[in-house]
């Protein structure tokens, strides 16, 4: 009897040996997944940084910085607006003049499409 208790034993602790290394595999292979996953985010990253940086480059080789383009935009901006602001207060007066003159000059006369009856 003690022969075959002692396999027994020798069987359950093989059994829980073989358990032990399953569960050591399983947790290095959770471990490596955890691993590479945060080495293909980090080289992703990096990645992504470096297509931006050459996008950037090649918009401002393209279009010009956005701080000139948008300097420029202003100052257009600005010299339209004393552009307009100088035009309304030379030709201010001579539209007023023109615009009194044709609501208060009134020549009653009669209309040329006008039929008097007979």
């Amino acid at each position: 009897m003690t022969s075959q208790s002692q396999g027994i034993q020798q069987l359950l602790q093989a059994e829980k040996r073989a358990k032990d290394k399953l569960e050591e595999a399983k947790k290095r292979k959770g471990k490596r997944l955890r691993q590479a996953k945060e080495e293909a985010i980090a080289e992703i990253d990096h990645y992504r940084l470096q297509r931006e940086k050459e996008f950037r480059n090649k918009q401002t080789n393209v279009m010009g910085s956005q701080g000139n383009l948008s300097a420029k935009i202003e100052e257009q901006t600005k010299e339209t607006v004393r552009n307009l602001t100088s035009s309304y207060h030379k030709n201010m007066e001579s539209m007023m003049k023109k615009l009194l003159s044709t609501i208060c000059d009134i020549n009653p006369e009669v209309h040329p499409n006008f039929r008097q009856a007979v």
